[in-house]
């Protein structure tokens, strides 16, 4: 789990229902859908006839969290093919929501940080957000340098998938992007990098 020792760190304290909402929206990626299944195993289920879940299976795990889902007695399920799809649905949802809609974010911390990004842009307050790491604890990183994104990363240094720098990985997490830092490690003294050590499996 996400330490809370750097200020920077978001924390996620894990899902609880909100009784009080009219509508229960859950964002989930991978792994992520365990956290509902904990809810429901945990909890009155009376939330289900009023829960819209969004989705998206981790990488190349087994989709077999999808049909869990599915017989759960949701409202609604739609599932995406991909993260992007996936949050280009989130985006139009919250566009069109109404009071009394809660957002449950769940799955890894890439993922968590480009869905509240979104809800963020469209007026969520973040503080709303329930959310709940789940899955690998594999890092998105920007480079510093580039600008760019890579996603999934396990190692420190990597080599930046966008300008090829090798890059250390900083705790510093920033919001606004969802995404840790990566900072050239071999700027002072150029080919001197390291050999990459898995940190975030």
């Amino acid at each position: 789990m996400a330490s809370a020792v750097i200020k920077s760190r978001p924390v996620y304290p894990g899902l609880t229902i909100q009784p009080h909402a009219r509508r229960h929206l859950f964002v989930l990626e991978g792994e992520g859908a365990l956290a509902l299944a904990a809810l429901v195993d945990a909890s009155n289920t009376s939330f289900l006839s009023c829960a819209d879940v969004l989705y998206v299976a981790h990488g190349s795990q087994p989709r077999e969290h999808g049909a869990t889902l599915r017989q759960l007695g949701l409202r609604d399920f739609w599932e995406a093919p991909t993260v992007p799809t996936l949050l280009t649905r989130l985006r139009a949802t919250l566009a069109t929501a109404t009071m009394g809609t809660r957002l449950y974010v769940a799955g890894t911390e890439g993922f968590i940080g480009q869905a509240m990004q979104i809800a963020i842009e469209l007026g969520v307050d973040p503080a709303s957000i329930l959310t709940e790491h789940r899955g690998s604890l594999a890092r998105r990183v920007q480079c510093v340098h580039c600008k760019g994104i890579t996603d999934h990363v396990t190692t420190t240094p990597f080599r930046c998938s966008h300008c090829g720098l090798a890059l250390f990985v900083r705790d510093h997490y920033s919001r606004r992007i969802g995404a840790f830092q990566g900072v050239n490690i071999d700027a002072e003294a150029p080919g001197t990098v390291p050999p990459p050590e898995e940190l975030f499996p």
